[in-house]
Formats: structure tokens, C-alpha cells, sequence
């Protein structure tokens, strides 16, 4: 699994895809021509509030809630200071450190729990074909096990492990999630997995909320790589 054990400061602009108003390619484009990565940020951590995400000192990511997946911000490789933050509140500093960018896409989860002095950032790089991997975020809950209509594709997998890519035939799947060896589901939902795509399923929230309010345990699909930028677009044109 790719958890920092810390998020030496490098410069050049950090620009969300798109907000530049000469340059009106995708980040998969740009990312081609000049070699660079892109990056996007998962708020995965139950009790963390709303966060602010800085690289090397400026602000990127405003007012990000829990369960929020960002959109890919491009980047040149290289090592950049990454801080998180309290939204609206740059003193209070959840994790500060280096993290090393190469010419990729990633993913930088917050995971963990505030309180259990467990919150660290993984850094997954994400891939751009038909696979899928698993996350495991949700800190109370135990080791997994995940079928897609009921074969096991993900055995055993703990909080704070990543497992590797897997390929998975496209199409309606029936995603069930136990505990490992288990024959329980403790979370169920169903996806459409289209070929030549890659995504990403958390395991996140609570099992057993400790507190009225607080995010239960659940599976949120992401799409990784290349193609979460298209797929985005389709939807804001739906």
C-alpha cells in the first residue's frame, strides 16, 4: 500500500484542469505532452471535519467534505509539501509532509480518524484500464472480503490496505462486501463497470458509528486515471 510516511518543497504552479483560461486541453493531454502527473484528493476520514488542501504553501482544494473525490489537478513531477488543513482554518494543520509525484495519475486519500491519531494521507497511483482495486478505509471495521456476484475478487484485506489492480469483466455487477472468511454482507450495492476503464471502490465510514450522526460503513466507487475526467464531463452535460 502506498501510505506516506510523509506527505523538500519543489516549485511550478499546481492548476486544476481547465481553470487556466489559455489552455483549454484535458489534463490527460497535457499530461502527455509535457510528461507531468495529475492528482486529486479523497476526503475518506469519518470524524475529520471539512479540510483545505495546500502544495507548497498555496491553497488547491477549498472547503472539501468528507466523501468528496476532487477532480484531477495537474502538476509537474516532482516532491511538493503537501498540507491538510481545517477549512478556514490554516493553524490547524492535520498532516503536513513530502510526497513525491511522477509522471502518473494519483489519488491522495485522507484516511484514518482525527481522534484516534490514525488520520495519514495514501497515495495510490491510479490506473487508466479496465481494473479494479480496493481500499480499505473504514477503521472499525474489520479485515474484508470482496465478491462481484458472489465470486471473490478481494480476500482479506485490512484498514489502510490497497490492494492491486484487478481486471474484472465489464458489465452490471453486484458488489458485496464481509467480513474476511465471513459469509455475511455487511454492505452491498450494484455497479456498471465499462471496459477500458479503471476504478477505485473505499470501504469507508463506520461499522458501528460511535456517535448519532456519524458516517456509516459504505463503498464508494471511484473512476481512476484518464478516464474520470471524461466520465465527469459526461455527467455535467447530462
Amino acid at each position: 500500500m502506498g501510505v506516506a510516511g510523509g506527505l523538500t518543497a519543489a516549485s511550478g504552479a499546481v492548476l486544476a484542469s481547465g481553470e487556466h483560461e489559455d489552455d483549454e486541453r484535458s489534463t490527460d493531454e497535457k499530461s502527455k505532452d509535457a510528461g507531468g502527473a495529475a492528482v486529486r484528493v479523497a476526503h475518506f476520514s469519518p470524524d475529520a471535519p471539512n479540510v483545505d488542501v495546500y502544495v507548497n504553501g498555496e491553497r488547491v482544494l477549498a472547503d472539501v467534505a468528507y466523501g468528496d473525490v476532487s477532480p484531477y489537478l495537474e502538476l509537474k513531477p516532482g516532491t511538493y509539501t503537501v498540507t491538510i488543513t481545517a477549512a478556514g482554518d490554516p493553524e490547524t494543520v492535520a498532516f503536513e509532509g513530502e510526497v513525491t509525484f511522477g509522471p502518473a495519475f494519483y489519488t491522495v486519500a485522507a484516511i484514518g480518524e482525527l481522534g484516534a491519531e490514525t488520520f495519514q494521507p495514501a497515495v495510490l497511483v491510479d490506473a487508466g484500464s479496465a481494473l479494479v482495486r480496493l481500499v480499505h478505509a473504514s477503521p472499525d471495521a474489520p479485515a474484508v472480503d470482496v465478491y462481484a456476484d458472489d465470486e471473490l475478487v478481494f480476500e482479506n484485506v485490512a484498514f489502510t490496505d490497497s490492494t492491486d489492480y484487478v481486471p474484472v469483466p465489464a458489465g452490471a455487477r453486484t458488489v458485496s462486501v464481509r467480513p474476511a472468511g465471513g459469509d455475511e454482507t455487511v454492505a452491498s450495492f450494484d455497479v456498471t463497470l465499462e471496459r477500458g476503464t479503471a476504478y477505485t471502490a473505499y470501504a469507508i465510514g463506520y461499522l458501528s458509528p460511535p456517535n448519532e450522526g456519524d458516517p456509516a460503513f459504505t463503498v464508494q466507487p471511484t473512476v481512476d486515471g484518464p478516464m474520470a475526467d471524461a466520465t465527469t464531463d459526461d455527467h455535467d452535460s447530462a
